[in-house]
């Protein structure tokens, strides 16, 4: 007929808009279907923030005493109040996010390091090496984990270094446990057994094939592993085998004069201890979302790709 309307095919509509950068449409997507990913994402943000820029931050130094302001609530002057000796709590908190952070990223670093190396030897080499090593990690999970770093942390003495060193050789275990399981099931695709074929070495199929395939887990495992090392290392401050003062640690301000001024000064102990629970908060969060995200299998479950 002369006056039908004859249907034109419309090409798919373009998956971001003409002029916007991809990484910022993979934030916005990020956003809307992981909305409490994306707030622990911002926390995590502002976190490591506060910690890189608390000279400028803070008010005062952390270790400065204020004349005339001792145990001040809270008000303009003292956004968090001030604690027994007249210290600016603000500040205190401030700094305290350095150390977390600094403990943190290097306690994990370490021990993803550590993990990463045992879980893909022991799985790579498998036989009498691999009954061994998972002899000793079996051996090592046994023992309760507060006893193992405290008895860490008093052979070591005192101290930032010895800190992350005590936390990192107990959070590498149980990583090395799930990366040697990663690390199995990529031996079993056929690529492995093709790049054997064609006569690549060992470190090459490691670097090339293995490595890449439990990248992924190796990022969630760390990404929800720094919110139990700053957990861990507030409740070893807590009970004075961490940071020593006077360098301000969340968990050494709830132990101190945080608990013994509860009822006089509240705030003395409630900021530090949200300061703690927000930062946990945050990072169990992004990783979950990661988790969902970087996870086929988890996929169909909820969690979707955001290309």
């Amino acid at each position: 007929m002369a006056d039908s309307v004859q249907t034109v095919p419309v090409p798919e509509v373009l998956a971001r808009p003409l002029g916007v950068p991809r990484a910022l449409v993979l934030v916005l997507r990020f956003c809307r279907h992981k909305a409490l990913g994306a707030i622990g994402a911002l926390i995590v943000v502002g976190l490591i923030l506060t910690a890189a820029l608390a000279d400028r931050i803070a008010r005062y130094p952390y270790d400065e005493s204020v004349p005339g302001a001792r145990m001040k609530p809270p008000s303009a002057q003292f956004w968090m109040g001030t604690d027994n000796i007249g210290r600016d709590m603000w500040s205190r908190v401030v700094y305290g996010a350095r150390i977390s952070v600094t403990v943190g990223f290097a306690t994990v670093a370490l021990a993803t390091l550590l993990a990463t190396a045992i879980g893909v030897s022991s799985a790579y080499l498998g036989g009498a090496y691999d009954i061994a090593v998972q002899r000793i990690v079996d051996a090592w999970m046994s023992f309760p984990a507060l006893v193992i770093v405290l008895s860490l942390v008093a052979v070591l003495g005192p101290g930032l270094l010895n800190l992350i060193l005590a936390l990192s050789i107990l959070g590498a275990a149980g990583t090395s446990r799930v990366i040697r399981g990663a690390a199995l099931s990529t031996l079993q695709n056929p690529y492995v057994e093709a790049a054997r074929a064609l006569g690549a070495g060992h470190a090459r199929v490691i670097l090339r094939h293995v490595l890449p395939n439990v990248m992924a887990t190796i990022i969630i495992l760390s990404t929800i592993g720094l919110g139990t090392v700053i957990l861990a290392e507030s409740a070893l401050s807590f009970l004075g085998f961490g940071i020593p003062p006077p360098y301000p640690s969340w968990g050494g301000m709830l132990s101190g004069s945080g608990r013994s001024f509860m009822y006089h000064a509240p705030w003395m102990a409630l900021f530090p201890g949200a300061a703690i629970s927000l930062a946990v908060f945050g990072f169990n969060m992004f990783g979950d979302a990661l988790r969902d995200l970087l996870d086929p299998r988890l996929r169909g479950a909820g969690g979707r790709s955001l290309r």
